[in-house]
């Protein structure tokens, strides 16, 4: 007996495991999409070790062995040869240094996308989670709301059976019942849509523990681009490379060349071996090559890429102001919902005072029940929009912290 409960006691809590705000923003930036871009990221990173590869000196081996049918002086009737070849690019016109930028940028650029990919991720999660604690306090109320109707119908029954209260006033009662519960359940359609959408971004099975917040960013911390953005300047950076770059067919191209070659000849017929010949020969060589006409090819390839560095750049301002806009109104929309919590807290007071008079006057048979359910519904309603009024609360902080190109996950407490 005493194993049995050992053994429950320790398999139940991977039964009844919930994750609050943080262990669901850590799921879901190590989803399958985050490894994906990852990964891409890591590719360009490769390309770019390639392409400076392809700027140091190259070896170059071979060898080749041939049968001639006809022999003569200048050919063997068996021959051998092996070389070996070293090429450097001394000078490309400059192009060297705009490649490397270019990359270098292209990769600030896919790290910022990647860090702003796993923001916008976690502010999706966090509308999610405070959505989901706003529909439970929802679901909540309307049940507590559900049980006083139906004490009340439970009441009203028993006068009409006793005959002291008309048929309308109980189907009143029991309408009210009935619609309460098609409200549920529409409630609960809505939990469960966001644990299925927390599943799919998380790629597990969710169970939402509450008491999570988001810590308020201070007034004096400086504010930042949001990473997205970010990553729209390093990849305007990055067309101005190309576009640099592409300047470089204009100016000439050096490369070096050392190439040493080995032979071994089998004549046949001596007398067909030349005198004096040797086995061996050392090529060094430098080689310069400069287009100097090409009916504007290059001209109009500069110009497509100077085109396309001025319309990032004009993308890359006009996403900086609007940025800078979202996060006005993101502060904006931050002391509103302050506001609100206030007036939902005045309107619970006021909708509890009127609801126990309400009550009290309809219990004495003083009014009819419409009244009373009006004030019943108020009440339930002001303290659903409570809660939802600090959840809501919660959402607006994570906005301004996204908005001012900080990690939210830093955020959760």
């Amino acid at each position: 007996m005493i194993l049995k409960k050992l053994y429950f006691s320790f398999f139940v809590p991977l039964f009844l495991y919930s994750q609050n705000l943080d262990e669901l923003v850590n799921l879901s930036i190590e989803n399958k999409l985050i490894n994906a871009s990852a990964q891409s990221l890591e590719a360009i990173k490769e390309d770019y070790k390639s392409v400076q590869s392809g700027y140091l000196p190259k070896l170059d081996v071979g060898a080749g062995y041939s049968i001639a049918e006809h022999e003569s002086s200048t050919t063997p009737h068996k021959g051998a040869n092996a070389y070996g070849s070293v090429n450097y690019l001394l000078y490309d016109g400059g192009k060297k240094s705009d490649v490397y930028e270019s990359y270098e940028n292209t990769i600030k650029s896919g790290e910022k996308s990647l860090e702003a990919l796993k923001n916008g991720i976690s502010l999706t999660v966090i509308n999610y989670y405070y959505n989901y604690l706003s529909l439970l306090a929802k679901k909540e109320t309307k049940i507590q709301e559900i049980n006083e109707l139906n004490a009340q119908k439970d009441r009203i029954t028993r006068f009409f059976d006793a005959g002291s209260t008309t048929e309308d006033e109980l189907q009143k009662i029991i309408s009210r019942v009935e619609n309460a519960k098609v409200t549920l359940q529409e409630i609960e359609l809505e939990i469960t849509t966001i644990l299925h959408n927390l599943e799919y971004i998380t790629g597990n099975q969710v169970s939402i523990s509450e008491g999570s917040i988001i810590e308020a960013l201070t007034a004096e911390k400086e504010k930042n681009l949001r990473f997205d953005i970010q990553a729209l300047e390093y990849d305007t950076k990055t067309k101005q490379s190309n576009a640099n770059a592409q300047k470089s067919d204009y100016l000439p191209k050096v490369t070096l060349d050392n190439t040493f070659n080995y032979y071994d000849r089998d004549y046949s017929n001596k007398s067909n071996e030349p005198a004096g010949l040797q086995d061996h020969q050392n090529i060094a060589s430098a080689n310069m090559k400069w287009n100097l006409f090409a009916f504007g090819e290059t001209k109009h390839k500069v110009e497509s890429k100077q085109k396309e560095y001025l319309s990032s750049k004009l993308k890359y301002e006009y996403e900086k102001n609007r940025a800078n806009v979202d996060l006005q109104l993101a502060l904006k929309a931050y002391d509103i919902s302050k506001a609100k919590i206030k007036s939902s807290e005045a309107n619970i007071k006021a909708a509890q005072s009127a609801y126990e008079i309400i009550k009290s006057k309809f219990e004495n048979g003083l009014i009819d029940n419409v009244a009373f359910l009006q004030s019943l519904t108020e009440k339930y309603d002001a303290i659903s929009q409570h809660k939802t009024a600090l959840n809501d609360l919660e959402i607006k902080k994570a906005n301004i912290i996204y908005h001012s190109g900080e990690k939210l996950q830093e955020y959760i407490k």
